[in-house]
């Protein structure tokens, strides 16, 4: 037989849905009885074996477990049987023995077979509530665990799985790659080298993505954006009390990351006192929180990247040349996009595909010329900057053909700030250069046709029929 009672409305705010389960009709009324002032709903059953439709029902926190059913039982073998099957519908059930003074032994064998607690007949009330508020809260308390455990785990679908897709078909980006499927299945750690935008972070996941470790966390740290003041706090974590501000306990990224890998971003910039201290933690395998005078083990791989030269990493003034030694297992250099043409058009398709959906309109395409402009542009800034061009060319063209005017690039800026200019295509087609020439006067005298036409050398009516011909 089974028995719920759910209380009146004012319970309906009190925590916890306590299940008992007993044969004795005196022990399920006095339980219920007990229970209903501090628990918002109390079920009873006298029947076991109506527990797993039960639990197939309802959403208990708790369950109250006799040890013995039926006439003379005082083995708690049935009480054990029962555990086990409940444990095995729910592994994370919270289950409470009730039994006598004289089973002790077999309570504590049930508490090692998964049970939390037991009750001792007879029993103290005040014992009784206690008991069952603490079984309320673990309940409680792993709930909130495999929450935070799947949600996590969605995350880092969503942050490894998909999110990954590096567009390369050069004969350089087929040798990074070829180094990437080599070192990814290690657990070496990896330093990559390469100007900004190039898509060093890419490599980054696609390295997490081919691991061991591809099911554990990638978390990365902007290394040149943490304050000195902060940075072991931020690393290694601290303990309340630690400093000014520290008013609870914080993991420290490291430790967030056990069991997977970190991404070390812009490693360069990091001052050489602070580079002491991460060596000595690679080389320990162990952090100590700010605080603490105990030391935790962690199980990261660690994968860095900078955009400063290898000249300038080997320079000890400037880098640790051990902290070095044991950042650069494996050293990957991915080169700039000047220097991959081949994988220009094909990144440039990528994202006139996606952002003609994620802006809501038609496919478009880019004409021979813009083509030609996108090829042989130096692009300082390199996957980041041709994004962007992409994107802002999606954005304000009103026709489905991108031009190279469309693109908006910029010819007097230098790509590197080594040197290299990026200078202009060379584009011989008179057409071409005719309309790029009246669309640059337009700009510049805000299309005043009087003022464009005269530093063009043409009538107000020449340049009327040269901007019909160039549907401008």
């Amino acid at each position: 037989m089974y028995d719920f009672e759910h209380c009146v409305d004012e319970n309906l705010m009190k925590p916890g849905k306590i299940l008992i389960v007993d044969d004795d009709e005196d022990i399920l009324t006095a339980s219920r009885l007990l229970l209903r002032r501090e628990f918002g709903e109390i079920s009873t059953c006298i029947d076991p074996a109506e527990i797993p439709g039960l639990l197939a029902a309802h959403d208990f926190d708790v369950i109250l477990l006799d040890m013995n059913f039926g006439p003379g039982e005082s083995t708690g073998k049935q009480g054990l049987v029962w555990l086990d099957k409940i444990l095995e519908i729910d592994p994370r059930m919270v289950v409470v023995m009730i039994t006598a003074h004289g089973s002790l032994n077999t309570a504590v064998a049930a508490m090692k077979r998964g049970a939390t607690d037991f009750i001792a007949k007879p029993w103290q009330n005040e014992k009784v509530v206690a008991t069952v508020s603490t079984a309320v809260q673990l309940r409680r308390s792993r709930k909130e665990t495999e929450t935070l455990r799947q949600t996590n785990k969605v995350l880092l679908q969503e942050t490894t799985a998909g999110s990954v897709q590096i567009i390369g078909e050069s004969a350089e980006a087929r040798k990074v790659m070829a180094v990437v499927e080599r070192a990814g299945p290690t657990d070496a750690n990896v330093l990559i080298l390469g100007e900004n935008g190039t898509g060093k972070e890419l490599i980054a996941r696609e390295l997490h993505r081919q691991s061991k470790r591809r099911d554990g966390g990638f978390l990365t740290i902007d290394m040149g954006s943490i304050s000195e003041s902060l940075f072991e706090s931020e690393l290694f974590g601290h303990k309340k009390g630690a400093f000014t501000d520290a008013s609870e306990d914080r993991l420290g990224r490291f430790q967030a990351a056990n069991g997977g890998s970190v991404f070390l971003d812009e490693i360069g910039n990091l001052p050489l006192n602070l580079q002491a201290k991460l060596l000595r933690v690679l080389e320990q395998r162990k952090v100590t929180p700010v605080g603490s005078d105990e030391s935790q083990d962690i199980d990261v791989r660690v994968i860095a990247a900078t955009n400063v030269p290898a000249a300038t990493l080997r320079n000890e003034d400037h880098f640790r040349q051990d902290l070095l030694f044991r950042l650069n297992t494996v050293e990957i250099t991915v080169p700039p996009l000047r220097d991959r043409k081949d994988d220009i058009l094909p990144i440039a398709r990528h994202y006139a595909a996606i952002y003609s959906h994620k802006y809501g309109g038609t496919a478009r395409v880019f004409s021979a010329e813009a083509e030609q402009a996108l090829h042989e542009y130096a692009w300082p800034g390199n996957v980041r900057a041709l994004r962007h061009a992409v994107e802002r060319a999606i954005i304000l063209s009103e026709r489905d053909i991108i031009e190279p005017i469309d693109l908006q690039l910029d010819y007097t800026e230098t790509a590197t700030g080594r040197g290299n200019v990026a200078v202009a295509p060379t584009i011989l087609n008179l057409d071409y250069l005719e309309k790029e020439t009246i669309q640059k006067a337009l700009r510049k005298h805000g299309f005043n046709i009087s003022r464009a036409a005269s530093e063009l050398g043409l009538t107000r009516a020449s340049l009327y029929r040269r901007m019909e011909k160039h549907d401008l």
